[in-house]
């Protein structure tokens, strides 16, 4: 099998899902607001947030059931990196006002201007963060 097949195929779905979310629920498939919105009490959508989050989990286990094995994942970082990474991935969503779904996948084809910028800002960060790791010892 090509090796471009199964990101292909993943293109494909995260863009087929963020279609769907808009054209049928007029939602932004920000994951982020998403996540948000299920801590927030009184939410009529909390159910369908719920279950497209559910569907992002259960992506995984549904690759290993049809191609017979896990997805390949190798994380080089320790614990505690991984938790300063996360919070502060989580502080920068609040603060750009969405995250890469949001503002990549959904934004960039609306073509947003906040969304462009918002890319532009995420890709220049995740640049330097490489050069400066691959720069340490």
């Amino acid at each position: 099998m090509s090796p471009y097949l199964p990101p292909l195929a993943g293109g494909l779905l995260i863009g087929l899902s963020a279609a769907m979310l808009l054209l049928l629920n007029g939602r932004i498939a920000g994951i982020s607001g998403l996540v948000a919105g299920l801590g927030r009490p009184g939410r009529a959508r909390r159910l369908a947030d719920a279950a497209f989050l559910l569907g992002l989990i259960l992506g995984p286990p549904a690759f290993a059931l049809l191609a017979g094995h896990w997805p390949e994942m190798r994380i080089d970082a320790g614990l505690p990196v991984l938790a300063l990474a996360g919070l502060l991935v989580g502080f920068g969503t609040r603060l750009g006002s969405g995250c890469t779904s949001g503002h990549g996948v959904c934004g960039l084809a609306r073509l947003s201007p906040r969304s462009i910028a918002a890319v532009l800002v995420f890709l220049a960060t995740g640049m330097l963060t490489v050069a400066a790791m691959r720069g340490l010892p």
